[in-house]
């Protein structure tokens, strides 16, 4: 089994920051978790891939977020994390931790919302 916790979403305006944050936990990651990453959904939309960030450090951003988000991993933490910079009403969405295991189990978040204002 593999459970994620996020944290960190919330409403802010147009222009601000926000930092998530996703503790991974559980029997399914003893091997060790090999990419973690954040996808998100806005109403009405399919989910997408945000960003992504594999155990060495290698990290894979969506278009759209390029130099304005900055994905991060602790690995002694199980943790990553989504710093969001200079957001924008269309990144108004719900946001969902993922990882993939060395042992191919995949865990998803309960999700948090973001909303970004005007």
């Amino acid at each position: 089994q593999v459970q994620l916790v996020e944290s960190g979403g919330g409403l802010v305006q147009a222009g601000g920051s926000l930092r998530l944050s996703c503790a991974a936990s559980g029997s399914g990651i003893v091997f060790g978790i090999d990419i973690m990453g954040w996808y998100r959904q806005a109403p009405g939309k399919q989910r997408e891939l945000v960003a992504s960030i594999s155990r060495t450090g290698s990290t894979n951003y969506a278009d759209s977020v390029k130099g304005r988000f900055a994905i991060s991993r602790d690995n002694a933490k199980n943790t990553v994390y989504l710093q969001m910079n200079s957001l924008k009403p269309d990144d108004t969405a719900v946001y969902y931790c993922n990882c993939n295991t060395y042992t191919q189990r995949t865990g998803w978040g309960q999700g948090t919302q973001v909303t970004v204002s005007t």
